[in-house]
């Protein structure tokens, strides 16, 4: 599953995943990064989200990357916002106020592109990815994001050979797997969600579990640590 099936997905209309409203588990849960309004925060794989438009309203200087034109297009649209569109290196940048679209590879994105970044919201990235592309993916992001930088991360569980990904069963063993060697795993949300989700009842699934985590990473939290022990 590569860069192309996305981009055909959002040529042909295929775009069951996106929401139609603000994701309930980010209103619940964003809190809990303890970020200042002003924080910047990241998006990946952000599609036409109106979580975007959730962040900002929070105060958020908001930046995700996307690469399909028709999605970033789209969500400035059909939200009635003014942008400016320009070339950025191999890619293309959209912009309106406090709010910013990278189109491009989300594996072209550098270091210097998250250094400000505070707080991650990954609501439909991992779990569209097959398990080979989300060990590169977790990797990279790794790399690139700042070693203060919390994550606000949903995925689903169910049985794979039930149904076809997208979006993928990611297990919570994988999680810690992925990410145990740099952040602190906290399940905030463990929930039987099929009701929520009837297309995948069609698919093949009878069972389908919801879990909502917060990995802060752990050189923030030893800080959290020193600083109450002084």
């Amino acid at each position: 599953m590569n860069s192309d099936y996305w981009l055909q997905s959002w040529k042909q209309s295929k775009i069951g995943f996106h929401q139609h409203e603000v994701n309930g588990y980010l209103s619940s849960f964003w809190k809990q990064l303890n970020l200042e309004g002003q924080s910047r925060v990241f998006v990946p794989l952000c599609g036409k989200s109106l979580d975007l438009l959730w962040l900002r309203q929070q105060g958020h200087h908001v930046l995700g990357i996307e690469i399909s034109a028709i999605a970033i297009r789209d969500f400035f649209v059909e939200n009635k916002l003014s942008f400016n569109h320009r070339q950025l290196n191999d890619g293309q940048i959209w912009e309106a106020d406090q709010l910013t679209i990278l189109q491009d590879d989300f594996f072209n994105l550098t270091a210097n592109q998250l250094l400000e970044v505070e707080g991650v919201f990954d609501r439909a990235a991992l779990v569209a990815l097959p398990i080979k592309l989300r060990q590169k993916y977790v990797q990279h992001l790794k790399n690139i994001l700042s070693k203060k930088a919390s994550i606000l991360l949903i995925a689903f569980e169910y049985d794979q050979s039930k149904m076809e990904g997208p979006p993928f069963a990611v297990h919570e063993a994988e999680i810690h797997e992925l990410y145990g060697d740099s952040y602190e795993i906290k399940l905030l949300l463990n929930q039987e969600a099929l009701d929520n989700y009837p297309a995948f009842t069609s698919r093949g699934l009878n069972c389908l579990t919801e879990k909502v985590y917060l990995l802060t990473p752990i050189v923030k939290k030893l800080s959290y640590q020193l600083d109450g022990a002084v």
